[in-house]
């Protein structure tokens, strides 16, 4: 039997569950570590994700099957809620389990975390297959939504078709899987990568639940509501941004041996105030 769920859980969960049903497009941005979960709850965003990419790059390994555990997985799950009492939504990448049962556990370990939400894949980790079947995957996303069900609050789940992410960029596929997983219960459904708008309208018109898509160049917020998308992650997107703002004035700096790059950096003072809480 679940243990009963405290208060605050139980309100970030059903928010996260309201977002997805208040007729409006919302961003989902993920932060990959305590300090910039904080950054992104101080200005405003109702909700957050964590992403397995931004992880595995602060822990200084490139993003991929079993280069995080799960164990480090659940540190940072729990470092992320500890510091906002925004909802969170856990990357739990394809649910570090082979099988479905292990997916169950993963959510419900996600869940005693402090996440209110997870996403699962349908990837193997293997290059040269690298989706599964889809009796496999839809196994895999109805451990994961039994799992969800037994918590006693609300638990949203969110079943990744990675299609796309892979090369298969075949919208019938990808959207039958995603029909798939919502037949088995999942509450949103998200299929990375998709490469236009009209692939996306595509995709939302297909499906009767909350569709979630990846931010990129060729969108924009008003664009993809027009589509019909509910929630818009940004993925590993602004821990790269980090990543690549880093890169850029470490590079100024070797190459000119000027400063100037700390004109355009946060003040002591409001670095430290954007981290209270």
């Amino acid at each position: 039997m679940s243990k009963p769920a405290n208060a605050a859980q139980q309100a970030a969960g059903q928010a996260f569950r309201d977002l997805h049903l208040a007729g409006r497009t919302f961003l989902l941005p993920n932060p990959w570590d305590a300090g910039s979960a904080r950054l992104l709850a101080g200005l405003g965003f109702a909700a957050l994700a964590t992403t397995s990419a931004g992880l595995a790059h602060t822990l200084g390994r490139p993003d991929g099957a079993n280069r995080v555990e799960l164990a480090e997985t659940l540190a940072n799950i729990q470092a992320i809620t500890a510091t906002t009492d925004l909802p969170v939504s856990a990357d739990l990448e394809s649910g570090f389990s082979d099988d479905a049962a292990g997916v169950g556990e993963s959510f419900r370990l996600a869940a005693a975390a402090g996440a209110v939400g997870a996403s699962i894949e349908d990837t193997t980790g293997n290059p040269a297959a690298p989706i599964r079947s889809l009796a496999e995957a839809v196994e895999r996303v109805s451990a994961a939504v039994q799992a969800a069900r037994s918590l006693p609050f609300p638990f949203t789940v969110t079943a990744r078709a990675d299609n796309y992410l892979y090369g298969r960029t075949d919208p019938a596929d990808t959207i039958a899987r995603l029909q798939a997983y919502q037949q088995a219960g999942a509450d949103v459904l998200y299929a990375p990568a998709l490469p236009d708008l009209a692939t996306v309208r595509q995709v939302c018109a297909e499906l009767d639940r909350p569709v979630n898509v990846l931010a990129a160049p060729q969108f924009s917020v008003s664009a993809l509501s027009d589509c019909g998308v509910v929630r818009i992650s940004l993925g590993s997107g602004l821990s790269r941004a980090a990543l690549g703002a880093v890169s850029a004035v470490a590079a100024e700096l070797l190459r000119t041996g000027s400063f100037d790059f700390l004109t355009a950096a946060l003040p002591y003072p409001l670095a430290n105030a954007l981290m209270q809480r």
